[in-house]
């Protein structure tokens, strides 16, 4: 695939979808099985579908997107997005648009270390116990590896042994508890059963090791040492709007920033934002997006207070915005090889490897916390939100065809975005409809 594809794509929003697909099609030289996927006829078939979980009964769909204008590090990406909330496409798209025109986003991630924990009980001296066992960290490592071979070979595997002690929990048993971490490099592969399998082959070793008891064995979904960064720097200039100056955006943004910082209750929903991006991204391509969710928040309160994932600020005529979060993802395992509209999608996305996806994981997380925020430091999140669900409302009015564009945007400028209203706009448009004539000649 050459890399002269852009996401630059004008008025592809405006195509019938089959049109969309065509285009698509050309750019990235789908075959006509493909586009079959992307179109979810037969995407995951039910005998698949009951081979990947327990108790299968069906196949649930969501709509497929793409995210458009994502400029990262110099390269541009079409970002597939599995979601059923109306405006996060389009979010994405029209920030990544402004962000493209200011120089794009700029990212960087880590290497793929995750942690597997073994919990250790009945231990005895807990500093004699944490000696014995970083006395032993080649042995632990040797072991940990043996269990994996093909990855070591591949430039992964363990990596390095950390012991933690926690202070005693309420209760009777007054021992602090001993965590031993161990840190292993789990290259293209998110790596859960991997971790688990070595967190669980290094027990045996360790209880020999500590005189103690193993109990929990199994990898952590804080996987801080797998962190992925974005930024992006905006001229004020760019950010002008809603009849509003740049500078009032900016300042609308960065006054928006500072309270996600000072409240957890407003953190919360900050943070929800960039996500919705995130994980629409991640069932897109696979990822285990509960285990996304889990770091993420763990992550957002390791300083002891629910705080953002990402701040903007004022600087120097520019608005600067910056992310930083976990993202254990894989482009091998899971259902990733094995779920057909997955294949696809990774396709589009065109990553060379999982550092890459995840800096693709970031950009699009910022751009999605960007477009809210513009929006609620300005005119509020209904104008363009409600603009987007309108549509949707017109559907179940029983809008169909050219007419749900139609009802959708009456009912944004009746400012009533209600399947009532929907319904009543409706009857209108099929009463102003032309009749058919209908000539009947005698034959």
């Amino acid at each position: 695939m050459s890399d002269t594809v852009t996401s630059r794509l004008s008025g592809f929003h405006k195509l019938p979808m089959e049109e969309r697909l065509a285009q698509i099609g050309r750019m990235f030289r789908l075959s006509d099985e493909e586009l079959e996927q992307l179109r979810g006829v037969g995407t995951l078939e039910p005998v698949l579908a009951n081979q990947m979980i327990e108790n299968a009964v069906g196949i649930f769909s969501l709509p497929l997107g793409l995210g458009l204008n994502l400029n990262v590090n110099g390269r541009d990406y079409i970002v597939p997005m599995a979601v059923e909330e109306p405006s996060v496409v389009a979010a994405v798209s029209f920030a990544s648009k402004i962000v493209r025109e200011s120089g794009g986003f700029v990212a960087e991630a880590d290497e793929s270390m995750m942690i597997g924990q073994v919990q250790v009980s009945n231990y005895g001296d807990p500093t004699l116990a944490s000696e014995r066992i970083l006395d032993a960290k080649e042995e632990i490592l040797a072991l940990a590896n043996s269990f994996h071979p093909a990855m070591v070979a591949r430039g992964g595997g363990a990596r390095d042994v950390e012991v933690r002690l926690l202070p005693a929990p309420e209760g009777p048993r007054g021992e602090p508890l001993l965590i031993v971490h161990i840190l292993i490099d789990t290259q293209e592969a998110m790596g859960a059963n991997l971790i688990n399998t070595v967190a669980e082959g290094v027990a045996p070793l360790i209880e020999q090791v500590t005189g103690g008891r193993v109990y929990l064995r199994i990898l952590s979904n804080l996987s801080d040492k797998r962190l992925a960064r974005a930024t992006c720097r905006i001229p004020l200039s760019m950010l002008a709007d809603f009849d509003l100056p740049g500078e009032t955006i900016a300042e609308g943004i960065a006054q928006a920033s500072r309270f996600a910082e000072a409240d957890p209750y407003r953190a919360a929903t900050h943070n929800k934002g960039v996500m919705n991006g995130i994980d629409a991204v991640a069932i897109a391509t696979g990822q285990d997006w509960r285990s996304i969710e889990a770091g993420a928040h763990a992550f957002a309160c390791r300083g002891g207070q629910y705080r953002p994932l990402s701040t903007w600020y004022l600087e120097e005529g520019h608005l600067v915005g910056r992310i930083e979060l976990p993202l254990a993802l894989g482009t091998v395992g899971g259902p990733i090889k094995v779920h057909p509209g997955v294949q696809v999608a990774l396709k589009l996305l065109r990553v060379s490897g999982v550092r890459e996806l995840s800096m693709v994981f970031a950009a699009v997380g910022l751009a999605q916390n960007f477009a809210a925020l513009r929006a609620l430091g300005s005119v509020g999140i209904q104008k363009g939100h409600m603009a987007m669900h309108a549509r949707s409302v017109a559907v179940t009015a029983g809008a169909r065809g050219g007419d749900v564009e139609k009802v959708a945007n009456l009912l944004v400028k009746a400012g009533h975005v209600k399947v009532e209203k929907a319904k009543e706009i409706l009857a209108s448009l099929i009463l102003e409809k032309p009749a058919v004539a209908v000539t009947i000649t005698n034959g």
